[in-house]
């Protein structure tokens, strides 16, 4: 608690100050390369300025940053997965028309908005990081401004996003003018002190559970998302996928541990009904689809309904479960849009099935790596995708979600089917349409895939590494 509070905030500043000297090198010369070098190399610095508070951690890093082992643990990962897209972006506009010496800004300040998000422990701070997350979101997304469905799928994003965070202010109006409370210890005091339920703080908890749960894609608060993630770059729907929802999932548990909200019974009712639907209506639609990244967007509304029933189980192993499936699931996702980003060309984007007809036989490296991933998606054992399926099963299980358990082995069984169908189409013989990109033209892509993969296979059969990791930081939120 000794340190100083602007060495505790180094991460946040080394990104800001990092986007403010890539803004600067645009504005004298433009120059693709040194924008993304410099990016990088600020996340890069930003992961190792997390030692500072590490060591000292919790640490009240101003007024509105909660600094603890959880949150530094998050910002390591969201830093990780950042950089691994920011790779995955280099190689895939690199050879596009136009200039794109702003999208590592774009970036950067996401990355900032989901590092607030992971460290908030009042709702200014909260609200600060989602807006500067969201806003980069929507640029981000309509990037590639020659293409219509981009600029479509970024219209609908910033439509609905603007109708999300009128719920959550409408929400956090609604706790602060009862509890006059805006920290989330705070309102968890409150709470506390109550013996009935409080009907303005469980509506106003009702408005921030449904802003979120647009941006968590949980149904039915969902049909943006297989719109958005076909029309942004593959690279972006990773960092939508993967970044975004990470950030807004770890908030989501720290303010429901924080302000006590598990003794709001009508609350986990309500969290039961949306992680049945987002189980069952993610995998279903699933089944429908011949457009790869539609696939993974109804997968990816799936996998937050699995992570959702983790926080409805609550206990002691909830924090763990994030813990462990959460870089499994980032590690996965990035892995296989990073595929469908080295697939695609400057003239289409690799997301039609047909696309990777033959793939074996053409790319057996990527095919394979491609597999990986989709099996680890569906929980296949000797992926880390298993051991984080595994935790989920145990905490619905210990908590008796008869009825939760038995979705998400239906879920599993579902997912099974449809990530085999792209399998299938990679091994089958014939002729394809798709252009298909010399070997080697996308280093930075094949070095973060190879990582990935090496990453999916050893933390599958030695998962230690990262339990125990994930051991020294489940006290600090309990």
């Amino acid at each position: 608690m000794s340190m100083n509070p602007f060495f505790a905030l180094a991460p946040f500043v080394v990104i800001a100050g990092t986007a403010v000297a890539v803004m600067l090198g645009i504005a004298l010369k433009r120059n693709f390369g040194p924008a993304f070098a410099m990016a990088a190399c600020g996340i890069i610095a930003s992961l190792l300025t997390l030692r500072m508070p590490w060591r000292d951690s919790p640490i009240q890093a101003g007024l509105l940053i909660w600094l603890d082992d959880y949150a530094l643990f998050y910002m390591a990962l969201l830093l990780s997965a950042g950089l691994a897209v920011l790779g995955l972006c280099y190689d895939y506009f690199k050879d596009r028309e136009g200039q794109h010496e702003e999208l590592p800004l774009l970036l950067l300040t996401a990355l900032l908005g989901a590092l607030v998000l992971v460290g908030s422990s009042h709702f200014a701070s909260f609200f600060i990081g989602l807006e500067l997350l969201g806003i980069s979101l929507f640029a981000l997304i309509g990037y590639p401004l020659n293409q219509a469905r981009s600029l479509e799928a970024a219209l609908k994003y910033l439509i609905l996003s603007g109708m999300s965070s009128a719920f959550l202010l409408m929400g956090m109006a609604l706790i602060y003018a009862q509890c006059g409370e805006l920290y989330f210890s705070g309102i968890g005091r409150y709470i506390a002190g109550q013996q009935d339920i409080n009907v303005t703080v469980l509506s106003g908890t009702l408005l921030i559970v449904a802003g979120l749960a647009f941006k968590l894609s949980l149904a039915p608060f969902h049909w943006w998302t297989p719109d958005v993630y076909e029309g942004a770059p593959a690279p972006i729907t990773a960092f939508i996928a993967t970044v975004s929802k990470s950030a807004v999932f770890v908030l989501l548990l720290r303010y429901f541990i924080s302000s006590g909200s598990y003794s709001y019974a009508p609350l986990l009712n309500v969290f039961s009904v949306i992680a049945g639907l987002s189980i069952v209506g993610g995998n279903l639609l699933a089944l429908l689809q011949n457009n790869v990244k539609r696939l993974l967007a109804y997968s990816s509304i799936a996998h937050m309904g699995y992570l959702l029933v983790a926080l409805i189980a609550g206990g002691s192993i909830v924090v763990e479960t994030f813990a462990f499936y959460l870089p499994a699931y980032c590690m996965t996702t990035i892995g296989a849009f990073g595929v469908v980003s080295v697939l695609s060309t400057a003239q289409t984007e690799a997301d039609d099935m047909a696309c990777y007809r033959g793939l074996f036989w053409r790319r057996p490296w990527l095919a394979a790596t491609f597999t990986l991933m989709l099996l680890s998606l569906a929980g296949i054992p000797l992926t880390v995708g298993f051991i984080g399926k595994f935790y989920i099963l145990t905490g619905a299980s210990g908590s008796r979600l008869w009825g939760l358990l038995l979705a998400v082995i239906i879920g599993s069984g579902l997912g099974l089917y449809y990530y085999l169908r792209i399998v299938v189409a990679m091994s089958m013989h014939g002729e394809t349409t798709a252009t298909v990109k010399p070997f080697g033209r996308d280093r930075a892509s094949t070095a973060i895939l190879a990582v990935l993969t090496l990453l999916v296979v050893w933390l599958g059969v030695y998962p230690s590494l990262l339990m125990n990791v994930i051991h020294s930081i489940t006290y600090v939120i309990e």
